[in-house]
């Protein structure tokens, strides 16, 4: 197989994502980009995706379809309510309801079995440790630990021509460094949909934590965040 700068990108259609997709380009990866219809309330991030892998001309763009509402257990996939109006101190604490069970395990599991199919040996993901919501598989050591099963689990590594290698660029970035990296590479962040609960245009509530979270990273820049929204929370 022919594994030069091939890299497998997970994108939601969310601003971490499309960074993530935009470093890629700019390590010189062609990338081939990943979306999941998992049962997810806020399938907005589908045409977002969409529009951000042409943008930014991925490679490739599929679509994988996943029923998670079969399971529930979050917010995001069954009719919890999504958390809104929590204090930014308050998001850290605990892992909230919108954590999706073993979402990021399925998710890469799905990218290694496409990685490995296209002799790819790098995969990209936008997991972040900071200002993030406390999610169990956005943890450095989950990813070192996928990474090491990665390599032991597929074909092409346990044959010695592929070495995985998980890439994630944004693990150590504030939301405000994640915005100010991506407007630099040239990220539409207008064209992105970060938020949990968004209304039946797509536009973000305001309130959730994700758009919190990125309300105040775009604040932080000295910048307005050119998403719709249907309220603006005062970070």
């Amino acid at each position: 197989m022919d594994s030069t700068r091939k890299a497998v990108v997970l994108l939601s259609g969310g601003l971490d994502s499309a960074t993530c997709l935009a470093i890629a380009k700019s390590e010189g990866f062609e990338p081939y980009a990943i979306t999941f219809r998992y049962g997810q309330r806020h399938s907005a991030e589908i045409e977002a995706a969409r529009r951000t892998a042409a943008a930014l001309n991925a490679r490739e763009h599929i679509v994988v379809d996943i029923d998670l509402r079969l399971f529930g257990g979050s917010a995001l996939t069954s009719d919890l309510a999504v958390p809104k109006g929590r204090p930014l101190d308050e998001m850290s604490d605990g892992i909230p309801t919108t954590y999706v069970p073993a979402r990021n395990t399925i998710f890469l599991s799905f990218a290694l079995a496409w990685a490995e199919v296209l002799g790819a040996a790098d995969i990209f993901i936008g997991v972040n440790a900071l200002d993030y919501s406390g999610y169990p598989d956005c943890r450095p050591e989950y990813i070192a630990a996928y990474q090491a099963m990665a390599n032991l689990a597929t074909r092409e590594s346990v044959e010695g021509r592929l070495k995985i290698k998980l890439h994630t660029p944004l693990i150590n970035l504030t939301k405000a460094e994640t915005i100010a990296k991506g407007l630099a590479l040239g990220v539409n962040y207008a064209e992105t949909s970060t938020c949990y609960d968004p209304g039946p245009g797509g536009e973000a509530c305001g309130m959730c934590d994700a758009c919190q979270l990125r309300l105040r990273g775009f604040q932080q820049n000295g910048l307005t965040d050119p998403a719709a929204y249907l309220e603006r929370s005062r970070v």
